[in-house]
């Protein structure tokens, strides 16, 4: 039986390789922060411990808390807490995680949250789908169903759980962390360490790249991740992850589907403990990141600029930074190779960022509490 899951698992891994030869790999990792800041940043609300933004239609947002709460709040910083929110396990990096609006939200008032769940036997990654009810100053969750489980259950932080929806608003792509469980990253049967893409229900499309089997390996899109905070499409339909690295490789990929991202195979970082882990450059059929950080700046927050404000960030993406404290554009050439282009001091962890539909940007900072921010030009 052991021999039969050895191969197995290999088999597995050949079918998600992937060819990343020629590819350029950039390390971003020595760039300075700058100081002076194109932007005005105004405070407009505070949080505990907040985790991410979502706007709504008529420009409200909705922003989670870790410890469990869901807030709405007005772009003048008024905010009303949503009731009905499910119970999470909130230890260490788990916790209530993102939220994220239907793409048919004008009819449906639908949205998607993430949250590690209370298990007996360790908490695990879910992802709910709830009707948000808006009326007579409440706000709450009503018809509540969890669509989506971890399996199996139980593991440490590390829980991804970014949500994204392809531009076409017909499928749903969902982040998982390998719970500070490496080598599961890498084994098909285990939801860890992947991107899945499920349908907006959470069944399982019929196109994706192992569709015919069942469970997990059918809902994978990508493999091989270790700590994703980041997911988005890009203007021209692209899908973008980063990830936080070990002691080392921060990652920003290009996700493909039925690739191979290599963690815990190699690494552009080594071990906390110091042992070394082999380079991307000795896998040449594992995807390499277009871009990396070493050292990291722990990548949090993904959003791609498309708004009106800021028209020299046309297709740009904006990162947040934790370890960094910062928050980092990335530019694209012609030939879509990412690189750094800015990096600015914002002076506390900023866990999120997302773009207005008037193209301001927000950033929420990872604390408690932690400022909810406005950032318009500079005068």
């Amino acid at each position: 039986m052991v021999l039969k899951t050895v191969i197995g698992l290999v088999l597995a891994a050949g079918l998600f390789a992937a060819d990343a030869a020629g590819a350029d790999s950039i390390n971003a990792g020595g760039r300075k922060a700058s100081a002076v800041q194109p932007f005005d940043a105004k405070t407009v609300a505070e949080f505990d411990t907040p985790w991410a933004i979502a706007f709504l239609p008529d420009g409200r947002m909705l922003i989670t808390e870790k410890p469990g709460r869901i807030f709405v709040a007005t772009q003048s910083g008024q905010k009303t807490e949503v009731g009905n929110v499910p119970a999470v396990a909130a230890r260490g990096q788990n916790g209530l995680l993102d939220i994220a609006v239907a793409p048919d939200f004008t009819t449906s008032s639908q949205v998607y949250i993430s949250y590690t769940e209370p298990n007996a036997d360790g908490s695990r990654l879910a992802l709910a789908r709830a009707v948000l009810s808006l009326a007579d100053g409440r706000a709450g969750l009503t018809n509540l169903s969890v669509i989506w489980r971890q399996t199996p259950a139980g593991g440490g932080g590390q829980p991804g759980g970014i949500i994204a929806f392809d531009p076409q608003g017909t499928h749903l792509f969902l982040t998982v962390g390998d719970r500070m469980q490496p080598t599961s990253a890498q084994d098909p049967r285990q939801a860890r360490g992947k991107v899945l893409r499920l349908n907006l229900d959470g069944s399982t499309p019929s196109d994706n790249p192992m569709a015919e089997d069942k469970g997990v390996p059918a809902q994978t899109w990508t493999t091989g991740h270790r700590n994703p905070y980041g997911l988005a499409f890009a203007p021209d339909g692209k899908l973008w992850l980063h990830e936080m690295g070990p002691r080392g490789g921060d990652e920003l990929n290009l996700i493909e589907p039925g690739k191979n991202y290599g963690w815990p195979l190699v690494s552009n970082g080594d071990n906390y403990d110091g042992t070394p882990i082999p380079r991307h450059a000795t896998r040449p059929d594992l995807a390499a990141p277009l871009l990396y950080w070493d050292p990291v700046i722990a990548p949090a927050g993904l959003a791609f600029y498309d708004g009106a404000m800021f028209p020299q960030w046309k297709g740009s993406a904006l990162i947040g930074g934790l370890r960094a404290q910062a928050l980092v554009r990335v530019a694209f050439r012609a030939d879509g190779q990412p690189d750094e282009a800015e990096r600015w001091d914002m002076g506390e962890r900023i866990r999120d960022v997302a773009v207005a539909p008037d193209g301001a940007v927000w950033i929420i900072e990872d604390d408690s509490p932690g400022r909810l921010r406005r950032l318009t030009p500079a005068k």
